[in-house]
């Protein structure tokens, strides 16, 4: 009996570890090719451009701050942000969904909150 209560323990730790695996660090950059060599500033100009890290979602046209982020149960990020855009004064909120790409899982997917899919990105090296 006390085999089966190990193994059951040893089941339930593998299970909640490839849970928190399955889940999206953020904790180093992920960009398009023009994100991540602006990563550090604005280093070259680029009409489309996505960088996304732990705190913040910039494109071409817009600067996001990240105030919150919601873990989903199918492994997606729910991220609460407030958006400047170029040429507009103040900022507006909105949300993001940050998800793993169907076809690499190495790159993530991000879409604005009407779903449309702002741009798929990867790590930067």
């Amino acid at each position: 009996m006390r085999a089966l209560h190990l193994a059951i323990a040893a089941t339930a730790l593998l299970a909640a570890g490839q849970a928190l695996a399955a889940g999206i660090d953020l904790s180093k950059p992920y960009g398009d090719k023009y994100g991540c060599i602006n990563r550090n500033g604005q280093e070259v100009a680029a009409d489309k451009m996505l960088l996304l890290t732990d705190k913040e979602l910039i494109t071409a046209a817009s600067a996001c701050t990240f105030s919150d982020k919601q873990p989903q149960a199918d492994g997606s990020l729910v991220v609460t942000a407030k958006c400047e855009a170029e040429g507009e004064e103040g900022q507006a909120p909105t949300k993001f969904t940050i998800k793993r790409s169907a076809k690499n899982a190495k790159k993530l997917v991000v879409a604005d909150e009407d779903g449309h899919v702002m741009g798929e990105v990867a790590r930067c090296k």
